[in-house]
């Protein structure tokens, strides 16, 4: 294995579980239920360690969850698993966020049920994007900043970077002032608006934003009342499209190279994961995998929001720099802003320090791992990295990094998904250009 120079105590989630399964002998059974009686499947092996089997059970069904989303985990093999995960994901459980979590977002009651009767697999792939007619307003809703673009018959005539603060605001009025500022300012490069597409970070179901960490501070009863519907409200009579994050930057990489298969991963504020299927669709997953383990050691960071540790949001985000900097000997001014953080790296980066250098270097080390265990779950061809953290010589190391993990640990992977990283310009705007091709325009 390949240590990250920066964290010598980093245990890959893939590199845990192949261990585990090398004497695993018995058949465990686990499927995901979401909207509309969807299911995933998920067939695996347990063994004789009864505390090791926990252990494997709840990291894997932590995975599923918040890649592929539900608020039902069905199971079969295991008596003592099941009590075990049932214990665990009730509210006042291990998984108590996550239940919150999923129970928010599909609007059911969480619930974990063991059956020898295992539900069969469905799916429901959605056709997204695309649609470059028009004139259209892309809008990218990201923690430290928004981007938005005006785009006339598929060309881009205007696109802008704006400051803002989601993540320290209470007040839905204060989201709404801001983001209609930038769709003015778009539309006010065009003589007419007929559609907006909006790349968003959260979940969205029917343009609505179900659960979004954008607009963390804002009281659930102003949420609700509010911040769900804020795209549509905004959008009036125009109509409007609404995608996670992660899914537009998939997207905006299929539309860029022409491909299918490609995950994309936005390395902003948090960790946005998208993905765009063999044929050119949506899964309709989750896709939250800021959430999903990344790392098994008990004792590495632990995110704020959901209280669990190792999770992607620490390793592939502005946090996962700011976390690093002092074992890479550099001090932060504590009255920065997480992304003036971030750029004070970059600028010694840019300046050839070492300890700068070694951050990115260890992101890099623990995407490689990630890539290979992500690819136990989607079928991975491209891979396009987006997202602040990303931008300057920071890609670039966080790319070959991954690459050595690559080529050293999972041969054959690194034969297989090809790394995309774009251009400074398409990595930082990208994403608003792909969310403007998201509403189809009447015909």
């Amino acid at each position: 294995m390949i240590k990250p120079i920066l964290d010598q105590e980093f245990i890959p989630a893939i590199v845990y579980n192949r261990k585990f399964l090398e004497t695993a002998n018995r058949p465990l059974q686990i499927a995901v239920e979401r909207e509309n009686g969807l299911i995933y499947r998920y067939d695996t092996k347990i063994g004789d360690d009864k505390e090791a089997n926990f252990f494997y059970v709840e990291r894997l069904i932590k995975m599923l969850l918040w890649s592929v989303g539900g608020f039902k985990i069905y199971l079969n093999g295991d008596k003592d698993v099941y009590e075990y995960i049932k214990e665990a994901y009730t509210m006042e459980g291990l998984r108590k966020f996550d239940v919150d979590f999923m129970s928010s977002v599909y609007e059911n009651p969480f619930e974990v049920i063991y059956t020898e009767n295992m539900p069969e697999e469905k799916g429901n792939p959605i056709s997204i994007g695309r649609h470059l007619d028009g004139c259209r307003i892309g809008f990218d809703a990201g923690g430290s900043d928004m981007k938005v673009s005006a785009v006339v018959d598929g060309e881009v005539i205007f696109s802008e970077e704006i400051v803002w603060l989601p993540k320290l605001n209470d007040d839905p009025e204060y989201h709404y002032e801001n983001i209609q500022k930038a769709i003015d300012l778009a539309a006010s490069k065009m003589p007419r608006v007929d559609a907006i597409g909006v790349s968003s970070a959260g979940v969205y179901i029917n343009n609505r934003a179900m659960v979004a960490s954008l607009f963390i501070k804002v009281p659930r009863d102003k949420f609700n009342a509010r911040i769900k519907d804020i795209y549509k409200n905004i959008a009036g009579d125009i109509p409007v499209a609404v995608a996670n994050d992660g899914d537009v930057a998939a997207l905006a990489g299929a539309m860029h190279l022409n491909k299918n298969s490609i995950l994309g991963v936005a390395m902003g504020t948090s960790e946005a994961v998208g993905y765009v299927d063999p044929n050119g669709n949506i899964t309709g997953w989750l896709n939250e995998l800021a959430f999903a383990p990344v790392d098994y050691n008990k004792d590495a960071m632990v995110d704020e929001w959901s209280g669990d540790f190792g999770c992607g949001c620490k390793y592939f985000s502005q946090d996962a720099v700011i976390k690093l900097a002092p074992k890479a000997g550099i001090t932060l001014p504590e009255d920065l802003s997480l992304a003036e953080k971030l750029k004070v790296v970059q600028k010694h980066l840019a300046e050839g320090h070492e300890g700068a250098v070694q951050i990115f270097e260890t992101i890099g080390t623990y995407f490689g791992y990630a890539i290979a265990y992500y690819s136990e779950f989607y079928d991975i061809n491209y891979l396009q990295i987006l997202g602040r953290v990303t931008s300057g010589k920071g890609g670039d190391i966080i790319i070959e990094k991954a690459k050595e993990v690559l080529n050293q640990e999972f041969p054959e992977l690194a034969t297989k998904v090809n790394l995309y990283i774009p251009d400074e310009y398409e990595r930082r705007v990208g994403q608003s250009i792909a969310a403007a091709s998201l509403p189809e325009l009447a015909k």
